[in-house]
């Protein structure tokens, strides 16, 4: 059976109207909060894609704003090393201070705050620079932890630290010259970091032939020497005679290359890869040993300089002569201009130019710096140039062209590309000479030590061979007789060479002790005895003493009354010294 219905005072629907009046409430509220829900997303991702706007457009002038150096930033700039592994160059985690104008509250306050933390800012300029619609600009550049913490502590509305790299050289302007510096954005503009840039940009490290120990004895005997005879500037270099590596390169004056904006023009400039100069008679060790190979001449065969030699309107003579007939090693040994300018006469024009083109003197040296110097060659060369580049002048070569010439002179005759990165293995080179010249140049340079100009640079339980060079540069009118450019050219140990050593010096005076000469023996020479007496313990070079006279025997007998040391005069150059002095061409 079923119930009855009762019908309610509505008409029997009362129950059902209760339900659907609540569940409506229910759904309207829903409908409410999910709309306020949409709406917070909606916001929120406007916010979103304005910032992934703002991002997009200043990607490339804002860096990411943060107020710490990130821990971990890219890789930057590969180092630079020296032959054992010291550092050079290398890179330092950094921070780099930037402003968004459009941020800053007051642009003229946050000027003067910042100048007040950072001195070198000035606050009229930086608000100057602020005040336009620039969305972005660096304010400074590397900036020290001290500088990035007061500048944090500054808080200040729109400005902000960015992660960065800063270049650092950690051996100051020890070997500035030889690894140049970079600019702010750390691109290579000068030495190894500019000739390298884009394998150091790669992550690629580069090992250097320098060795810091021998950089820093060269270094500190050069400045001692400009300071002693107050010259205007120096160079020097070491190089293995095996296998062509520079194991120092020294220009002076030199400058921080962390600052070089600070340094004086001069002191930027490499003299001993860039620049070029007539070396005086330093050159007369090419003739000697020219002579020699191409069978012209012999150690005991001999020269008339009884007179001065005259070729046309042109007079070359000694300014100490002998007056008499000199030997081949006498005229190496005293410096015979007469007897260089013979023995070059006896081998030809066309000879002589190919010989010195054979040693590399006529052309650059193709070293790893763009830094190198072009020698200047006579065109048209004639005789008269071969007779005054036979004593030194007339021929413009760079330091590094000098050194490499005479490596090849004493390594036994193989002329080897010289190179300021680290050799490992076999080093190719070319005959120039053969071992027999070899030999007899290296009895040639140690006779200059024991018996002629080169005496100063004997160096204690050390056997140093080389050659003096005095000559007087050119200048307006002529060359000058007071402005030497004095240098010592030497290898050690004369008995079995393996390193050459130049000093040179750019219009030293000359001093009480010095008898008043400003000359190569008497200024660069001894700079290289001190030299040889610092590196070569370090270079694994053992003190041997004198060398025994039967395996290198006097090549001149000594001249009666003779005392003290045989002083060289500076050679000149022919165009010059006609203008200068007469017709009248000289070396010492």
């Amino acid at each position: 059976m079923t119930a009855p219905r009762t019908a309610g005072p509505t008409g029997g629907y009362a129950f059902k109207l209760v339900r659907e009046g609540a569940g409506r409430r229910a759904i309207d509220v829903g409908r409410i909060r999910l709309g306020v829900t949409i709406g917070l997303f909606g916001i929120a991702f406007a916010v979103l894609a304005g910032r992934l706007v703002e991002l997009t457009l200043f990607a490339e002038a804002e860096p990411r704003p943060t107020r710490v150096v990130a821990a971990k930033p890219e890789p930057g700039r590969a180092a630079i090393q020296d032959r054992n592994g010291l550092l050079l160059a290398t890179n330092l985690t950094t921070a780099s201070l930037y402003a968004r104008p459009k941020a800053m509250l007051d642009v003229p306050g946050a000027a003067e705050k910042l100048a007040r933390v950072l001195p070198e800012i000035d606050a009229a300029s930086l608000t100057e620079r602020l005040s336009g619609e620039k969305q972005f600009a660096w304010i400074k550049r590397h900036l020290t932890p001290r500088q990035q913490q007061e500048v944090n502590a500054l808080g200040l509305p729109g400005i902000g630290l960015a992660p960065d790299h800063s270049r650092i050289y950690p051996q100051g302007a020890l070997t500035a010259h030889v690894v140049g510096y970079v600019d702010p954005d750390s691109r290579g503009l000068a030495g190894i970091e500019r000739s390298f840039d884009g394998a150091l940009r790669r992550g690629e490290a580069a090992e250097l032939s320098i060795d810091l120990r021998v950089q820093h004895a060269l270094r500190d005997e050069l400045l001692r020497s400009v300071e002693r005879h107050q010259a205007l500037a120096a160079a020097g270099l070491v190089m293995d005679i095996a296998s062509g590596e520079i194991l120092g390169m020294v220009s002076l004056p030199d400058f921080e290359p962390q600052r070089p904006g600070a340094a004086e023009r001069e002191a930027l400039f490499n003299r001993a890869a860039l620049g070029v100069y007539e070396m005086g008679s330093t050159l007369k060790a090419f003739t000697t040993a020219m002579a020699l190979e191409l069978g012209a001449t012999s150690l005991d065969h001999k020269f008339d300089a009884r007179a001065p030699l005259q070729y046309a309107r042109f007079s070359i003579r000694d300014d100490h002569p002998k007056n008499r007939w000199l030997s081949v090693s006498e005229v190496f040994v005293y410096s015979s201009n007469i007897g260089s300018a013979r023995m070059a006469m006896d081998v030809g024009i066309a000879r002589h130019r190919q010989f010195l083109g054979s040693l590399g003197l006529l052309e650059a040296v193709r070293l790893e710096l763009l830094e190198n110097g072009q020698p200047l060659v006579p065109r048209p060369w004639r005789e008269i140039n071969t007779l005054t580049i036979a004593f030194g002048h007339g021929l413009a070569i760079t330091p590094v062209q000098l050194v490499a010439g005479y490596a090849a002179l004493a390594n036994g005759g193989i002329a080897v590309t010289p190179t300021l990165l680290k050799r490992t293995g076999p080093v190719e080179g070319r005959r120039v000479v053969s071992a027999e010249t070899s030999v007899q140049m290296r009895r040639l340079m140690r006779a200059v030590v024991e018996q002629g100009t080169g005496k100063q640079a004997e160096a204690e339980g050390y056997l140093v061979g080389g050659k003096t060079g005095t000559a007087e540069k050119a200048g307006r009118g002529g060359y000058q007789r007071k402005a030497l450019l004095s240098s010592f050219v030497g290898v050690f140990p004369a008995d079995a060479p393996r390193f050459v050593i130049l000093a040179v010096l750019d219009e030293p005076k000359g001093r009480k002790d010095t008898n008043g000469y400003a000359t190569g023996g008497w200024t660069a020479a001894p700079a290289v005895a001190r030299i040889v007496n610092r590196i070569a313990p370090v270079l694994g070079v053992m003190p041997t003493g004198r060398m025994p006279l039967d395996m290198l025997p006097p090549l001149i007998a000594p001249e009666a009354g003779a005392g003290g040391m045989f002083e060289e005069e500076p050679t000149r150059g022919p165009v010059h010294e006609i203008a200068a002095h007469g017709d009248q061409l000289a070396t010492r």
